[in-house]
């Protein structure tokens, strides 16, 4: 973060200050008051259960400089109506100040954490690269992302998440990005929005937010996302597969679970061995590519940095390379797409192995009214493509599969374990569901399991 002092903040959010103006914050700040450092600040958020002004002693003890509240503590604090505001307001003005800063914002129904793990790895090799860590996302993450840049800082990579229109236009009101792009629209909080149409809209807000002199960086993997280059009136790079296309794939190969490919631009033709997993990340690293497109960057770094890098977020399609067992840990989120990709990965590395495919899935949720249909697709298409065994935790939407596939209905994570004891050596577990279903736990039972039944002391 840029050094600013408490009077220059205070002033900057309209805030009431109670501590000596001369306080000079020069890191970003933290709303956890266990992660408090000298020279950050600390956000005392009220949520539901519970009030960060009661963390305040602590964040102060660990070297936080002040506190941002909406009331007056025992310590040295800034007072404001609202704590999100401000820091929203605070993350504008440093923007703004960084006028060298090129921002990068992505959004889209998946994909976003994966494009920004393989975008941070590529452009940190040009310069010094922000970029959040996890899903740092909405209102709260994007201006602490923000806030971390200094006038060293080149680049800047921001998510952009939304529940309901206009939550990507306050966001980009914030970041003013120089290049938007647009990964996908697809089902992913089809509940929160009511139609894929109305997700569109949302997503089409980063391109609308782009000046003449931005970039636009579109998917052509839904009908809707190769219109969005009707708003913008500067340049436009789309990616894909079609061969009219900028940047895009060819001779696209999965070996081990793993893309390889050709990535193809104007500037030539180069090859790609991804570490990530997964045929879906073919687009996320051709977003990727298109952003190094943008900013002129040689074909040969582009290639080579989507070929050695590997995520940096956790629970999204991680391998746990067991004895004889091969868990993949792709709890952190759910929807039909990812869902889908999912399957197909696990189809693969079980084919390569030579064992059976155990899906452990739970619930998808946000999908509204399509939530049951979209859910039996999953179903069939778990028995088409050849998945042998489907665990479904507390989810009867899935359907009770066909052929050969054989669904085991429980009612929750403890009994999905007590399926752990049928799975073989050789085989391949893929343990997934929407975040708030936790099922990161029961990978981490399947592989306390398995280690302690072969001897392996952990």
């Amino acid at each position: 973060m840029i050094t600013l002092t408490a009077g220059e903040i205070a002033l900057l959010v309209g805030g009431e200050l109670h501590c000596d103006k001369d306080l000079l914050v020069s890191k970003a700040p933290i709303f956890d008051s266990r992660l408090s450092t000298p020279g950050s600040f600390f956000l005392a958020l009220q949520g539901e259960k519970q009030d960060g002004h009661e963390y305040v002693a602590e964040a102060y003890r660990l070297g936080a400089v002040f506190s941002l509240t909406t009331r007056v503590i025992d310590g040295p604090c800034i007072v404001v109506k609202d704590v999100i505001a401000a820091l929203s307001i605070l993350a504008g003005f440093v923007r703004r100040k960084l006028s060298s800063l090129t921002v990068i914002g992505i959004t889209g129904s998946q994909g976003k954490t994966s494009t920004k793990d393989l975008l941070a790895h590529m452009l940190s090799a040009v310069g010094p690269t922000v970029a959040p860590l996890g899903s740092f996302n909405n209102d709260l993450g994007l201006p602490i992302t923000l806030l971390e840049c200094d006038e060293k800082t080149r680049f800047c990579i921001l998510e952009m998440g939304a529940r309901h229109k206009g939550d990507i236009a306050r966001l980009c009101e914030i970041a003013t990005p120089n290049i938007g792009v647009v990964l996908t629209v697809g089902s992913a909080h089809l509940g929160e929005f009511g139609s894929a149409l109305a997700i569109a809209e949302t997503k089409s807000e980063l391109i609308q937010s782009l000046d003449q002199s931005g970039i636009a960086i579109l998917g052509t993997y839904d009908e809707f996302t190769p219109h969005m280059a009707t708003l913008h009136e500067g340049r436009t790079i789309m990616f894909g597969e079609r061969a009219d296309l900028e940047v895009r794939a060819a001779d696209i190969e999965i070996r081990e679970g793993r893309p390889h490919f050709d990535i193809v631009t104007s500037a030539g033709r180069d090859a790609v061995g991804m570490r990530f997993v997964g045929a879906h990340q073919i687009s996320n690293a051709l977003a990727a590519a298109a952003v190094g497109t943008a900013l002129n960057l040689p074909l040969e770094l582009i290639a080579s940095s989507l070929s050695t890098a590997e995520s940096s977020s956790k629970w999204r399609m991680e391998l746990v390379e067991l004895e004889d067992l091969l868990i993949i840990n792709d709890s952190y989120n759910a929807n039909p797409v990812s869902m889908a990709a999912a399957m197909r990965s696990l189809a693969l590395f079980a084919q390569e192995r030579g064992g059976q495919s155990w899906a452990f899935i739970g619930k998808m949720h946000e999908l509204g009214e399509s939530g049951p249909s979209l859910s039996a697709a999953i179903g069939t298409l778990a028995q088409e493509i050849g998945i042998d065994h489907l665990v479904v935790v507390n989810a009867p939407e899935y359907g009770d599969g066909m052929g050969e596939l054989a669904v085991h209905h429980v009612l929750s994570i403890e009994g999905a374990q007590e399926f752990f004891g049928y799975v073989a050596q050789g085989d391949v577990v893929l343990v997934k569901a929407s975040r708030s279903e936790g099922f990161e736990k029961l990978a981490q039972a399947l592989e306390h399991f398995w280690k302690e039944m072969n001897g392996v002391n952990e």
